[in-house]
């Protein structure tokens, strides 16, 4: 059997190592210590943005940033339908309800244009959700521009989840510094990870540091242990800050790889009739952390479920596109607006591996297995 090849797996530079044995040499072991307030500037250096706090994943930056805002039981927080259920788990912690969104066909993010016309209908019945969650779909950003407009027109928070979409581009800014908050995740499989972990950013000094406050027991600034409000353990190690810190000097490296990677497929696969990429769109720069086909069985010879189980008797691992949240046994009930369009894109999509460490004959060797499937090449 040939070495596993997987989706997106960690791709350490060496950078890494070094500053989790000085975090060792100086014994900042502890969830506090250097490398976690270092981590944490250099990444709101990067990306632009004035505060962040580093937490134990993006799933508990959601979940800040939601109580951040005072969302509560009860309230309505309208979320995108095609995404990962961290996106909207946080929701339901707090007793709020997700009402789940379309996405459009270009860019397969919330579309914007759905979410006016169900903003303008329930303005009219006095029903407006407390928040929008708009997440960044595999390293292309939303379109946000629309999406703040009508949200500052009917007063309704916007938080981003960009836990895709590290060094993507939106008109020049950063997915995930133009709501009132963003959040990022270090999952082993992203674009830069700390193994597991996540970022909360925000210019709202007061809503981080309420999230930092949160996010360590909700510990009082007193000389014994005194608690006013309900706390969570989610503060990142230092240990983890110290990897996380050592992977900010590669990820433009890893986003050049990304768009080398989906460069080769899509030369060497868009031929293929029934076969189609995403395409980038105009208004920013797209990671590409994972490159996504869209199969037409008919066409093509074989659906996506067929290619995905061809690729794994070679130990390749491919994944479908996200199943839509309203499809999920966990949340139905829940209201949807729409899902046609995220049901479509996830019956025919695949993600095809991806990973930055990737070399020309393991792509290759991807492309020729499924050429070899096609009815037409």
């Amino acid at each position: 059997m040939t070495q596993r090849i997987y989706l997106s797996p960690p791709h350490m530079s060496g950078e890494e190592l070094v500053q989790v044995q000085q975090a060792f040499a100086d014994n900042w072991i502890s969830p506090a210590g250097p490398h976690l307030a270092a981590f944490e500037k250099k990444f709101c250096e990067y990306i632009g943005v004035a505060h962040a706090v580093a937490l134990g994943s993006g799933t508990a930056g959601i979940h800040l940033a939601l109580l951040g805002i005072g969302v509560q039981a009860g309230d309505e927080i309208f979320v995108s339908t095609l995404t990962f259920a961290g996106s909207v788990n946080p929701i339901v912690y707090i007793g709020a309800k997700p009402v789940f969104i379309d996405s459009e066909p270009v860019s397969w993010n919330i579309d914007p244009a759905l979410l006016a016309d169900a903003l303008q209908a329930r303005a009219k019945t006095g029903k407006l959700p407390k928040a929008i969650i708009v997440v960044h779909l595999y390293g292309q950003s939303a379109d946000m521009d629309p999406i703040i407009d009508v949200c500052a027109h009917y007063g309704i928070a916007v938080i981003e989840d960009a836990a895709e979409a590290l060094g993507s581009r939106y008109h020049g800014r950063h997915p995930g510094t133009i709501g009132r908050a963003g959040v990022f995740s270090f999952n082993g499989n992203k674009i830069i990870t700390t193994s597991g972990g996540g970022m909360l950013v925000s210019d709202d000094k007061e809503l981080v540091e309420y999230a930092r406050k949160l996010a360590g027991q909700s510990r009082e600034p007193a000389v014994h242990y005194e608690h006013t409000e309900i706390g969570y353990n989610y503060r990142m190690s230092n240990i983890l800050a110290a990897i996380g810190y050592g992977q900010m000097g590669v990820i433009e490296e890893r986003v050049r790889r990304k768009r080398e990677i989906y460069d080769y497929y899509q030369t060497h696969l868009g031929d293929i009739p029934g076969l189609n990429f995403t395409g980038e769109m105009s208004y920013g720069r797209h990671t590409r952390w994972l490159t996504v086909i869209l199969i037409d069985p008919e066409i093509f010879g074989a659906d996506r479920e067929q290619i995905r189980q061809m690729l794994e008797t070679h130990n390749i691992e491919s994944r479908p596109l996200w199943k839509p949240m309203h499809l999920q046994p966990v949340f139905q009930g829940y209201e949807t607006i729409g899902g046609e369009v995220a049901k479509t894109l996830f019956d025919h999509g695949l993600c095809l591996p991806s990973g930055t460490a990737l070399t020309d004959d393991q792509l290759a060797r991807i492309v020729s297995l499924i050429r070899e499937m096609a009815v037409q090449v």
